[in-house]
């Protein structure tokens, strides 16, 4: 199987305030959760490791919101309210990006696969989505 080479993409939240660069490839694979926090935020998963996520600008605009099991880290923009991405318990290694938040210019497609966030212990027994 050929591996994808990783390009650039550029994204942020509604006000601009919160603007980072993700390294992924052109031709994205993300997943649609149908937990109640993705569902109601639209929120569609790029799961990338920390090493290939940078915050350009923003960090001081972010607010923090934990539920549930804690783990899963929650960031927002304050001013606008978007969460542009996100530390997850199933990766928390890394970040989740919402793919909705990239500017257009990079993305050459998305490929969406529905996980079953919902029913999370028995659809991922071992922690770890099968998303990445």
């Amino acid at each position: 199987m050929e591996i994808a080479p990783l390009i650039v993409h550029r994204g942020g939240c509604h006000c601009g305030r919160v603007r980072f660069e993700v390294l992924a490839p052109a031709r994205l694979e993300v997943a649609e959760c149908n937990c109640s926090i993705c569902t109601k935020a639209g929120f569609l998963h790029l799961i990338v490791p920390a090493e290939r996520f940078t915050l350009i600008q923003g960090r001081e605009t972010l607010q923090s919101y934990r539920f549930n099991t804690g783990r899963a880290e929650h960031l927002f923009c304050r001013i606008c309210g978007v969460k542009s991405f996100y530390v997850p318990r199933s990766h928390p290694d890394g970040f989740s990006v919402n793919a909705r938040c990239l500017d257009d210019a990079t993305v050459e497609s998305m490929n969406v696969t529905a996980i079953d966030g919902r029913h999370w212990e028995r659809a991922f027994p071992a922690g770890r989505g099968e998303f990445d």
